[in-house]
Order: structure tokens, then C-alpha cells, then sequence
């Protein structure tokens, strides 16, 4: 920078920036991070706050670019249609090298980002949850409110499958948990 000169940059770039060193690295470094955007670290936490919520952005532009993929792919309406996309979207994540190294890396941050906070990764989930209830209305679904309850219960089965083991568990069986999942989606 030139005679003291500020650089710029708007959360949104702040945002692309670590899901690429994401993507590269399985994790953001805001120190790394703050260089790739020529900024200060000052400059980079005036932008986005603070680390868990810049990691819940980028795991959820990650994401949110999966279940589109999946909600693009799906064959099928009603429950089938649902679970369709949803396996999908799991097989996608699973596969994820940098999502399995943040995982396995940061499980205490991992869960903070995941499942706490006003902006967590688990309520975006379930208002996109919502969105693909309502899309693939092959069969009645339910009505209003109950909308919202059924996607959580739904994603809170799919989360405790995907992050058994981050929640203290062992793996659980795919069987069991489609058959769950099935059964809340057919209230």
C-alpha cells in the first residue's frame, strides 16, 4: 500500500476468499487469509467479525452449492424426491477432502459452527430443507408451521448421521437413518 493507502473489500469477497483457501487447505487462516486480500487482520475482523461466522458463511456457500447440484439432479417427487437430493448432497459432503480435514482438525469449532450461533450452519440448513419440502410436492406435505418442525427433525436425523462421530458417537447405520428420515417426512 502507497502513502498509507486502506484496501477495500466487501464481506462477499472476504467470503470467496476463504472458501478458496478452504477448498486448498481444509481450514481459513485469517492471518493467511488477510494477506491473500492485502489487508490488515484488523481490517479483515472489521469486515467479517469474527472467525466461527466467516466459517459458517463458507460452509455454507459450500454447501448451499452442493444442494443445488442435488436438488438439480433429483428424478423423483414426494419423500423419494427428498431423499433422493438428500443422498446426494451426503455422498458430495463425505467425499469432501477439505470439509473432512476441518472436521477432523477443528472438532470443537466444527460443532460451534455447525450447530450453534445465530447464524449456524444447522438453520440455514433448515430453512433450504424447507424450500426442497415445498418443491417436491409429489405427495402431501404438511401444513404451515408444521412445514418448519418436520424440516428440522429431517436435518437433525441427517446431521446425526453426517457428524455421528463430531457428536460423540459411532458411525450409524445408513438403514436406520434413511428409515427415520422417512418416517418424519411421512409424519
Amino acid at each position: 500500500m502507497v502513502d498509507g493507502a486502506r484496501r477495500v473489500v466487501t464481506r462477499d469477497q472476504v467470503v470467496r476468499a476463504a472458501c478458496e483457501l478452504f477448498l486448498r487447505h481444509g481450514a481459513v487462516d485469517m492471518e493467511r487469509l488477510a494477506t491473500t486480500l492485502a489487508i490488515s487482520r484488523a481490517t479483515l475482523y472489521r469486515v467479517v467479525r469474527g472467525r466461527d461466522g466467516l466459517l459458517g458463511d463458507v460452509l455454507w456457500l459450500l454447501a448451499d452449492r452442493e444442494l443445488v447440484r442435488a436438488r438439480q439432479r433429483r428424478a423423483h417427487d414426494g419423500v423419494e424426491g427428498v431423499l433422493e437430493v438428500t443422498r446426494c448432497f451426503v455422498d458430495r459432503l463425505r467425499a469432501a477432502a477439505p470439509f473432512r480435514a476441518f472436521l477432523r482438525g477443528e472438532p470443537d469449532t466444527a460443532a460451534r459452527v455447525l450447530f450453534g450461533g445465530c447464524d449456524a450452519v444447522h438453520r440455514r440448513a433448515v430453512r433450504a430443507q424447507e424450500r426442497i419440502l415445498l418443491e417436491v410436492r409429489g405427495e402431501p406435505g404438511p401444513p404451515g408451521p408444521a412445514l418448519g418442525q418436520v424440516a428440522f427433525l429431517y436435518v437433525r436425523i441427517v446431521e446425526s448421521a453426517l457428524y455421528a462421530e463430531l457428536l460423540g458417537g459411532t458411525p450409524l447405520d445408513p438403514d436406520l437413518v434413511e428409515r427415520a428420515a422417512r418416517t418424519v417426512l411421512r409424519r
